[in-house]
């Protein structure tokens, strides 16, 4: 497990990656998608990091794995670093970001019962294909459906 404190001095993106627990291909796409700053190089050609970056890949970890997506982390990130933000901000993104779980919770149920009755309503599993109650329902024609 990485440590929670960040450590002082450059980084490079290997030692960057390894304590904010990602790949070092995961923080040049957070560069590329503008979540993460891409640092100058040094006259070797490595970019280095300084310690704000570990938290900010943390962040954005943290952020997907509560179900934001790439976008939503960083309309989060712009309000966390605007000055004339406040925590109200913050949190009306995270609760329309549960509004739309649940929304999305309450579809996969529909959908579960959905296909219980599909489930229920195939009793003969010996019948042939062309008699399949299930194929005769999703195809929406009477075929297959027992009289």
């Amino acid at each position: 497990m990485t440590s929670l404190a960040s450590p002082p001095g450059p980084l490079t993106v290997g030692k960057l990656a390894a304590l904010a627990d990602v790949s070092a291909n995961a923080v040049r796409f957070y560069e590329r998608e503008g979540l993460m700053e891409v640092p100058t190089k040094t006259e070797s050609g490595y970019r280095m990091y300084g310690p704000a970056a570990v938290q900010r890949l943390r962040f954005i970890k943290q952020a997907q794995h509560c179900g934001f997506t790439l976008t939503e982390v960083q309309e989060l990130l712009q309000l966390r670093d605007k000055a004339s933000s406040c925590c109200t901000d913050v949190r009306t993104k995270v609760i329309e970001k549960k509004l739309e779980l649940e929304a999305r919770i309450k579809a996969m149920k529909e959908i579960s019962k959905g296909l219980d009755q599909l489930i229920a309503a195939c009793t003969n599993d010996a019948q042939p294909i062309e008699d399949c109650s299930i194929l005769a329902t999703l195809s929406g024609s009477d075929q297959g459906k027992t009289k």
